[in-house]
């Protein structure tokens, strides 16, 4: 479905991994576009239907409808990312429906708690090829289609330094992040900055209470980290006062430790 509104023209957010209404996407999604963005997302339900909290029905309409009221045209993207020729696919897909991206922003992952000696190789490779390589693939597009102004463009990727009983995960968002901030100097002739984000533990259904009670109590300000806290950072770094920051990991956790 592609919703268009009669508005004055409005640069485009691609964001991936927007599959349930609570989860960081959808609020970097919703931010983005009350701040005048419209918004194309990639979702994949089968990546939440094999986790704890299970997928969200009817989570794509509810999620494009809220964009809507905020004024966004919008486009929602079913993508394997974990295949490696999605991150074309996307690209062709989100142009022919709402025309050239101007923002880049990597909020999708492959997930799966496992250590060194219990991790499998198909998901050690599985984690890769997600976070990893379908970034690279997706900044490869992104930079090889790039036409806004020069200064405008942004690549914003949601990274973590867990890897202690989740190593997988944290090693892909390791590999990741250098991918990120390689952009921030290759695509310098562009004017597009890069920057990864590291939002901490943000509790969007996968918390235990014994999780729950850990992260509290590492957290200085006393709270959990919400979508929201992400997505107003990530909605400064968008936004034309943002540009000067670029080659950057930042830690946006509240003062987890």
């Amino acid at each position: 479905m592609t919703t268009r509104t009669e508005s004055p023209a409005r640069p485009l957010a691609l964001i991936t991994g927007v599959g349930r209404t609570v989860g960081i996407g959808a609020g970097l999604a919703l931010q983005l576009a009350s701040s005048g963005w419209d918004i194309a997302f990639t979702y994949w339900n089968p990546y939440d239907a094999r986790m704890t909290w299970g997928a969200e029905p009817g989570a794509t309409a509810k999620i494009e409808g809220l964009l809507t009221e905020r004024g966004a045209a919008t486009a929602a993207i079913e993508a394997d990312l974990a295949e490696p020729d999605t991150p074309a696919r996307v690209f062709d897909e989100v142009e022919r429906r709402l025309g050239p991206v101007t923002a880049l922003v990597l909020s999708h992952c492959e997930s799966v708690d496992s250590g060194l000696f219990d991790t499998t190789v198909e998901s050690f490779d599985r984690h890769f090829a997600v976070n990893t390589r379908a970034t690279w693939l997706l900044i490869r597009e992104f930079g090889r289609r790039f036409t806004a102004p020069p200064g405008t463009g942004r690549i914003i990727s949601l990274t973590s330094d867990h890897t202690v009983g989740n190593l997988p995960y944290g090693a892909s968002k390791g590999a990741m992040d250098r991918i990120t901030l390689a952009a921030a100097h290759e695509l310098a002739h562009l004017g597009v900055t890069a920057n990864a984000v590291n939002p901490g533990p943000v509790d969007t259904g996968w918390m235990s209470e014994e999780d729950r009670a850990h992260c509290l109590a590492a957290t200085p300000l006393g709270r959990l980290g919400t979508p929201r806290d992400t997505a107003h950072l990530v909605d400064f770094l968008c936004s034309p006062e943002g540009q000067w920051v670029n080659g950057q990991l930042l830690n946006s956790n509240g003062g987890f430790a």
